[in-house]
């Protein structure tokens, strides 16, 4: 068992995300001037999940703390996804609005397929998380239109940590509408040599392992072992899972391992989806948390800001 991140370049997200953060005051101070008004995210949340909670908590603080207007709108866990349309459709028609986001997962009662009604409902131009059918679209036609924020993000710290992507053989092991597909999207149009890698992928590791860019989004800790990796590549851990068994967090990272006091002092530690026996191979590696995450957010502000700017000058 080694100490995570010992020896891989540390690609730290928090860093990266405060240098976009400060980019986008002066646009938004333009905007203000201009149209007399911040540029305004509407977001949906529906249930009652703890995540979602924390996760729009999260959006509304980051929005006020850089001067955007967040409206949020709440329906319970027994309303109808008709309810959620609604609200979806206020957003939609409120000019003061220029992003909307639904929070996912919507309530099971809602029904199979009320994710992607929801999805659709919104209006592409102010789609900042990038899931309507239209954004999806332009992005594989590498169109200008919204991308997800988590792979864009990525991106992000690939061009500002200074990792080449043109020419380089890319792996993505996911396939997500929401981070797996839109990231190879992303990769190729940056000229690299994309490979999507899933559940039903034949000796996967063997294929990763050929990689100058992994990009691990499959949902399952620890997944990604040395075997996966090339001497020297980059690993970009895109997981986020929540443990609070003590014995299977002290398995993967070891007895010494500064998470098992986070366990007993949160009741839970957040991991990836990269093996820590990674970093004694990887070129450069995402933490988790502190990797992916801090862009996720700024990213749909970014959106948020960029879809201000296009409805005033469309």
């Amino acid at each position: 068992m080694t100490t995570e991140l010992t020896e891989a370049r540390k690609l730290d997200g928090k860093v990266v995300a405060e240098a976009i953060r400060a980019s986008l005051v002066p646009r938004i101070e333009r905007f203000l001037s201009s149209v007399g008004r911040p540029p305004g995210l509407g977001i949906v949340l529906a249930g009652d999940d703890g995540g979602s909670e924390i996760y729009v908590r999260n959006k509304v603080q980051s929005c006020e703390a850089l001067g955007v207007f967040a409206e949020l709108k709440r329906v319970g866990k027994e309303s109808s996804v008709d309810e959620v349309l609604a609200l979806v459709e206020d957003f939609n028609r409120d000019d003061a609005i220029d992003g909307v986001l639904v929070q996912s997962p919507l309530p099971v009662g809602m029904g199979q397929g009320a994710e992607q009604r929801v999805f659709d409902a919104i209006d592409p131009k102010k789609d900042v998380d990038g899931f309507h059918p239209v954004n999806a679209g332009r992005l594989a036609q590498k169109r200008s239109g919204m991308a997800p924020g988590t792979p864009s993000g990525v991106i992000e710290l690939l061009d500002r940590s200074g990792i080449a992507i043109e020419g380089r053989r890319a792996v993505v092991i996911g396939r997500s509408d929401i981070v797996g597909k839109p990231m190879a999207m992303l990769l190729l149009h940056r000229n690299a040599t994309v490979t999507i890698c899933h559940s039903r992928t034949t000796d996967l590791a063997a294929v990763a392992s050929e990689a100058d860019i992994v990009i691990a989004a499959i949902g399952r800790p620890g997944f990604v072992t040395r075997d996966f990796v090339k001497p020297g590549a980059t690993v970009i851990d895109v997981g986020t899972t929540r443990m609070t068994n003590r014995a299977e967090v002290a398995s993967l990272f070891g007895q010494d391992s500064p998470r098992l006091e986070v366990i007993e002092r949160r009741g839970a530690t957040t991991v990836g989806d990269v093996h820590p026996d990674v970093a004694q191979v990887a070129g450069a590696l995402t933490p988790v948390p502190g990797g992916v995450g801090p862009l996720t957010i700024v990213m749909l502000l970014s959106n948020t800001v960029h879809a201000a700017e296009r409805r005033r000058d469309p």
